[in-house]
């Protein structure tokens, strides 16, 4: 399931996009100023950013530009009524992966959206290795500087997921959802002991939690 965040304060527009874009393996949240973006983008994590530059409270580029220097990766995609050459390059020097000039036609819009979600859609990788840990999910084999290290299934599903978004905070129904595969039925505090014995296993794994969102694997910068 991808999930998309729309930035725009023009909500005929918003909900053009919205009707066009989602699928039944696509969500799009909408919202209309940059506070109400700044505020979803704590809590949720998006695979793809569609941002309006010109906003009643501010500019998407700025916006853009804060998420880039705090060390968000995820693909974005701009919007604007300016046309010229300089703007789209000053748009794409903030860090937009791509650069819409209004009016655009729907049809364009989507296709420029799915290349984008095929470009980000990452690689999962099987053996990976950082931090000193050897992490074989083929053979479910883990070890630590050669110590083997025994892993539940639940354990191994919530290490892959923080190692191969490392970097990222994982809000916690996201966890909920993709370790116990849809999570309605299950406690939110088995999250915490499973998490809780995942760091008991690994040691110093830099498992950080973002405390009222969730889990990350920290990446040293």
């Amino acid at each position: 399931m991808s999930r998309i965040l729309l930035l725009e304060d023009d909500e005929a527009l918003g909900r053009g996009i919205c009707m066009a874009l989602e699928t039944p393996n696509c969500t799009v949240t909408h919202c209309s100023t940059r506070l109400q973006a700044i505020k979803i983008l704590q809590g949720v994590v998006f695979d793809l950013l569609i941002l309006d530059i010109n906003l009643p409270d501010g500019s998407g580029l700025e916006l853009l530009r804060t998420l880039r220097q705090n060390g968000t990766s995820t693909p974005a995609i701009l919007l604007t009524a300016n046309d010229l050459e300089l703007d789209e390059v000053t748009g794409l020097e903030a860090g937009a992966d791509d650069y819409i000039t209004k009016p655009f036609s729907l049809a364009v819009l989507r296709a420029r959206v799915n290349a984008q979600l095929r470009r980000s859609v990452p690689v999962k990788q099987e053996r990976i290795e950082l931090n000193g840990f050897i992490l074989d999910f083929t053979r479910m084999e883990f070890s630590k500087e050669g110590t083997i290290i025994d892993l539940s299934k639940t354990e191994q599903r919530l290490l892959r997921l923080l190692v191969e978004n490392r970097g990222r905070t994982l809000p916690r129904e996201l966890l909920l959802e993709k370790v116990w595969d849809g999570g309605e039925f299950v406690d939110e505090n088995a999250l915490s002991v499973a998490v809780r014995r995942l760091r008991g296993k690994l040691g110093n794994a830099p498992i950080r939690t973002v405390y009222g969102v969730g889990y990350t694997w920290e990446v040293s910068k």
